[in-house]
This record gives C-alpha cells, structure tokens and sequence, in this order.
C-alpha cells in the first residue's frame, strides 16, 4: 500500500484487465539461469512483498507459489529473480514468460483513507486528460527513490513517458471506473532531444 503525496513537495509489457475481484501484482519476464529461476517484474509498493501473498493466480486459473525472491541484480527496483514452486529447470521458467499474476483483492484489505491506494489497483488504468480524452494507460507504478511515478503508454503507440504521481500532475484518481485524470506537461511524450554539442557525457 502506499499514499499519494501532497503538492509538489512531493503506475513492461502491456497492460491486461484483471480478471473479476483479482489484482494484478507481478508479471514473469524471461528465464534466469539453468535450475528455474525466473524474472518477475513486482507492481506491489514493496517488491520484494509479492511473495507474501500466498498461492497467486494466473488469467487461466493456474497457481503459482513464489519462494527464494530477491532483487535482480543491475536491474531496476521492482525487477525480482524468484523460484517458483514445481519448476526445477530453464524450460519450465521460459514457459511462464509473459505470465500476469493476480491475487484475490480482499487479501490486499482496505486502504484507510482516500489518499492511500494499492499501487497495482493503477495498473491497466486508462489516463484522461481534464476533458475526459484517453492520453494513454497505466502499465506500471515505480519508485527509483524519489516517489512514485505512473509510466504511461500513449494512446497512439510508441515509447513511454513517466510522470509524477502528485496532485499537481494526477489531480484525480477515479478506480471504480478505471481511469485517472492526469495533467502532463506538453511535451510528455516527446522524445528526448540530442544533447548540445558542448554538454558533457
């Protein structure tokens, strides 16, 4: 669970609805080593707390126990490397790739006020803009260490864009209809300009 900050002092794959009354926590990427280790990219505020959970659920209604989750090393902050209970080798984990994980929404219990959420309740979100027109959807929710961000992908295809989740830059959150209203700057999804020539590296 995590709150959404005050003002300016202070969320990949592509997004898939959530089965009824699950929410998606986690997604198996690709396979690490040869004895079934498998990379999972963590949607819960807390990566590591994927693997509290219990038995989490696939869209197809397999059931998958994670064990022995640690960060993954050189990687971003919500990317794990985790075992999987009954996987013992490289082509069980390359089976999972791609693997949305979910979990029953009353296990998360209920956030204690209207400025707390659970950062996987955002994934698969679309992002409107004030006058209601779709910008782009939610496909993830990290945290590099200065508070949360919401990575969008565009409406019109393309890279992502990042924006901070602040009222000043998501001045509404509106789940039960799945959407977010967000205020961008102008130029959110353009692309990063060269560097000037005299700039160093």
């Amino acid at each position: 669970m995590a709150r959404r900050p005050g003002p300016p002092s202070r969320a990949a794959s592509e997004p898939r609805a959530a089965p009824k009354d699950l929410v998606i926590l986690g997604e198996f990427g690709r396979a690490q080593g040869l004895r079934g280790e498998i990379r999972l990219k963590s949607f819960t505020s807390d990566p590591l707390a994927i693997a509290s959970y219990g038995p989490l659920r696939a869209a197809d209604g397999r059931t998958f126990v994670l064990t022995d989750a640690k960060l993954a090393p050189g990687s971003s902050a919500d990317v794990l490397v985790v075992r999987v209970q009954g996987v013992t080798d490289r082509t069980g984990a390359e089976s999972l790739t791609r693997v949305a994980l979910y979990c029953e929404r009353d296990k998360l219990g209920t956030p204690e006020d209207e400025d707390e959420f659970f950062a996987a309740d955002l994934v698969g979100l679309d992002a409107v803009d004030a006058a209601g027109a779709t910008v782009g959807t939610i496909i993830a929710v990290p945290n590099y260490g200065g508070g949360d961000l919401l990575e969008i992908r565009s409406a019109v295809g393309g890279a992502t864009a990042l924006l901070p989740f602040t009222k000043a830059f998501v001045p509404s959150l509106d789940i039960p209809n799945r959407r977010v209203v967000i205020d961008p700057p102008e130029d959110f999804f353009a692309p990063a300009g060269p560097k000037p020539a005299d700039e160093p590296e």
